[in-house]
């Protein structure tokens, strides 16, 4: 038996508790209540017994004439009885009048069910009890003498009375919908309170009437008439309000997009809303079927499972407004017989439109996410062996040097199978395949548990050691990662060897993991140019260190004599090809060497503790770069690229907003573009500098999403305006369904969160189109313009495209022209008022 079936039985049995005690307590009146009556009956003339009669079928009126309100398969009924009784409570005596009460309510109910109508006939015999006691504490006498002896008593008796009725039905009421009696009581209380007066009212009128004139008694009975309809129909509409509201509230808790919450908030909201005893929901999609009530879900399976409430069933296809998509069938069970009115079956209808509409959004988003969790693996694993690909290697070694103070040593092994190539000329690609599917085997069950084991490409396997004791520990474990791969490997009944070099690096203490990637690199390399089977790196023989400390020791006089240039390469939006912003480029323009890529002196120029002097160089050029667009017509916000260092010096805000200030620009003209390395997964000593920045106007973009290096993590830290979509992507979008995958959910992303987005490597008029109707409205790359100076830009802007000033590429469409736009693109449309790069 479920949870909920116990809850129910221990219902009943209170209900029946609490209905037997009222029925006794009236027995007990009814048979104090007989012998005085018996007595009076002897002594009684005609116009007692006229009396009589004419009070129990008053009654027996006053109780068939009544506003009535359903909770679940039982309706509820507000009744006129109470002003009968108090009036015959202030003729009669108390025992007759508990006799008459029995007698009328019993007339007026018999085709009740007998719970119903023992509780009724026992609840009114109490309340006429009540009123007649209270009468009788008082100095009443029928007829009174005056008005005031006539209200003051009537009112005490009419309280008693109340009360009485209030305090026998709520608690019924209460456990029967399975609400608080606090609650049902609060519940329509002003209406209750406004309808108490009014049958007060009546019930003094009618006695002084009574009093005066018998025969203008003629007149009570369309007063009753009038205020009873008037209060039926307050009734009507206040029940009608609040199923409104309750409506409004539950389509509005509908709104998430978890299927399970959608169906468990459906189930229990409509139970409330309808006073249903069961609500069914069956999904057509899947065969699930999910039943519960007010107190929550106690079914959830296969739809051929029957259900244990019997009684009425009222259906309802879940369809959208226009019927053309029907997904399932919403069900309200009752216990008993059951007929919603009209405007329960609109709301019904209303509701299950409603709930359709989020059941199927719920269904795509799972979907979504489920197809994001594949691009999401597929993007971290090679496809070929299951191993981890170059991106999560990079991820996880740069988590794992982030923290490395604590989990001990970090070293990585990197593996190359020597004349692979062989193999594949020899035996074919795919028998290559099934030979680095055997190696990947091998690997992973020779790593440990802490190990990760990854494909970089090719014939090229990495393995990252974490949590080493001490340093010489690396080289023991490359040994035995090298050992599984001695055995001869099976391949299509042929016995296949095959040898590799490894190359060993123990985590550098600055450079983070593409550093540590490259040494163990050069140690692979060296062990085959020496002929052994490991390497571990070693300082004295890398050449590319020793070029790097000869940069180092220039930057002083590079900064000095203003060696660092800054290229611009605009950003063009995609459907105008009007620049938009352009991304400032620095290059070291050695007097030596040449011009030299970030990639080879920003490691030295962090080390050396010139970065404050460089990046203030390289923000100064863009700036003034920016003020020479602007004053020639071109107002064209820079977007420049800052080390994950300065954002943890305090001061890099203030330099930046001077900057801005002694170039007169807005701070809006500024874009910043950050990545995800070592130190921004330092995000709470950037959270201030991030956040000051913003609060003055700059502009925060996150450069190479999508590449590992971002993550939908660092989105909800850093409050950024702009996500840039790696070129890697871009390049590969026509041949690669992951490639396209990864770009059409980052900007699904972008519109979810109202964020630019900008395409990187741009190479081809196809991959324009094909981005801008994917619903991207910004991008760069070499089909625009390759990176040139500030002034070389401004001369192509001058000169435009077609005629047109400003623009680097024709638009994709005439002015006026009628296109005909996919259904991403008019969803971008609508997402995106402004198709342009924000300013």
């Amino acid at each position: 038996m479920t949870l909920p079936q116990r809850r129910e039985i221990e219902t009943d049995r209170r209900l029946l508790l609490l209905v037997g005690l009222v029925v006794v307590t009236a027995a007990t009146l009814i048979g104090t209540s007989l012998p005085p009556a018996l007595v009076s009956a002897r002594s009684a003339t005609v116009n007692d017994v006229a009396v009589l009669v004419t009070l129990t079928l008053t009654i027996a009126l006053g109780t068939l004439v009544k506003a009535r309100v359903r909770i679940r398969s039982t309706t509820q009924s507000i009744s006129w009885n109470e002003t009968a009784i108090i009036v015959g409570a202030a003729i009669a005596p108390t025992s007759v009048v508990v006799l008459s009460t029995a007698v009328g309510i019993a007339l007026a109910s018999l085709r009740l069910s007998p719970m119903k109508l023992a509780f009724g006939i026992g609840k009114n015999v109490i309340v006429a009890w009540g009123a007649g006691t209270a009468l009788a504490m008082t100095t009443w006498t029928w007829p009174p003498s005056g008005l005031s002896e006539l209200l003051m008593p009537l009112t005490l008796a009419y309280v008693v009375a109340a009360l009485l009725d209030d305090l026998l039905a709520i608690p019924v009421i209460a456990l029967a919908s399975q609400t608080s009696i606090g609650r049902q009581f609060r519940a329509n209380l002003d209406l209750r309170l406004a309808g108490f007066a009014v049958r007060f009212v009546v019930a003094a009128f009618t006695l002084v009437i009574l009093q005066a004139e018998p025969r203008l008694l003629l007149a009570v009975p369309p007063l009753v008439l009038s205020l009873h309809l008037a209060y039926s129909a307050r009734i009507r509409g206040r029940t009608e309000q609040q199923a409104w509201q309750r409506l409004a509230r539950t389509t509005d808790a509908l709104n998430v997009v978890d299927l399970d919450n959608v169906l468990t908030t459906a189930v229990t909201q409509a139970a409330e809303l309808f006073s249903a005893d069961e609500v069914e929901i069956e999904l057509r999609d899947g065969g699930r079927t999910v039943r519960g009530a007010t107190v929550g879900i106690t079914f959830d399976g296969p739809t051929d499972t029957a259900t244990e409430v019997d009684g009425t069933v009222v259906p309802t296809p879940l369809e959208g407004h226009d019927r053309s998509v029907d997904i399932g069938v919403l069900r309200l069970r009752f216990r008993g017989p059951v007929r919603l009115s009209e405007r329960e079956q609109y709301t019904l209808r209303t509701f299950a439109s409603a709930l359709c509409t989020a059941v199927r959004n719920a269904q795509a988003y799972a979907e979504l996410a489920r197809v994001a969790d594949e691009h999401a693996y597929a993007a971290a694993h090679d496809a070929l062996t299951g191993l981890a690909n170059r991106r999560q290697l990079l991820d996880q070694g740069t988590e794992q040097l982030s923290a490395r103070h604590a989990d001990g040593v970090t070293a990585l092994v990197l593996i190359d199978l020597n004349h692979f190539k062989e193999v594949n000329d020899t035996l074919g690609h795919a028998a290559g395949d099934q030979v680095l599917v055997q190696v990947a085997d091998r690997l992973r069950g020779a790593a440990q548990s802490s190990d990760l084991v990854a494909r970089l490409g090719g014939d090229e396997f990495a393995v990252l050691l974490r949590g080493l004791p001490a340093p010489a520990v690396a080289a023991h474990r490359a040994d035995t990662l090298l050992a599984a791969l001695h055995e001869p490997f099976e391949l299509d009944g042929m016995r296949i060897s095959v040898e590799a070099s490894g190359g060993i690096s123990v985590a550098p203490a600055s450079g983070g993991m593409p550093e540590l990637l490259r040494r163990a690199d050069v140690a692979m390399y060296q062990a085959k140019r020496a002929g052994q089977r490991i390497s571990t790196y070693a300082p004295t023989r890398d050449t590319a260190d020793l070029n790097r400390l000869t940069l180092g020791g220039d930057l002083p006089r590079a900064v000095a004599d203003h060696e660092f240039i800054v290229n611009f390469q605009p950003i063009v939006d995609l459907g105008t090809g009007e620049v938009t912003s352009a991304e400032a480029l620095a290059r070291w323009h050695h007097p030596t060497h040449g011009l030299i890529d970030p990639l080879r002196f920003l490691e030295a120029v962090e080390r050396s503790g010139m970065l404050p002097a460089f990046a203030e160089a390289i923000l100064d050029q863009a700036l003034i770069a920016a003020a020479d667009w602007r004053d020639a017509g071109f107002d064209v916000p820079v977007a420049v690229n800052v080390s994950p260092r300065s954002l943890l010096d305090a001061r890099f805000p203030g330099s930046v907003l001077a900057r801005l200030r002694a170039h007169d620009l807005p701070p809006e003209r500024l874009v910043l573009e950050l990545t995800e390395t070592l130190t921004l997964s330092q995000l709470d000593v950037v959270d201030r500098v991030l956040s000051r920045l913003r609060d003055e106007g700059v502009r925060l973009a996150l450069d190479d999403f999508g590449t590992g290096y971002s993550s939908l993590s660092l989105l909800s830290r850093i409050p950024v305006h702009e996500l840039k979509i790696d070129r890697s992507f871009v390049t590969t979008m026509e041949s690669s369904a992951e490639a396209a995958a990864v770009i059409r959910s980052t900007l699904d992303l972008g519109r979810s969160l109202n964020l630019a987005v900008v395409a990187e490597g741009v190479e081809s008029e196809p991959q324009r189109r094909a981005l801008w109707e994917l619903g991207c409205s910004a991008g760069q790359g070499h089909l625009f313009a390759r990176p040139m100076p500030a002034g070389t830009l401004l001369a192509t802007m001058l000169r435009g495209s077609g005629g047109q000033p400003g623009t680097l590429a024709p638009p994709l469409h005439d002015t006026g022209a009628v296109i005909r736009l996919n259904q991403t693109r008019r969803q971008a449309g609508r997402s995106r008022p402004d198709r342009h790069l924000p300013a």
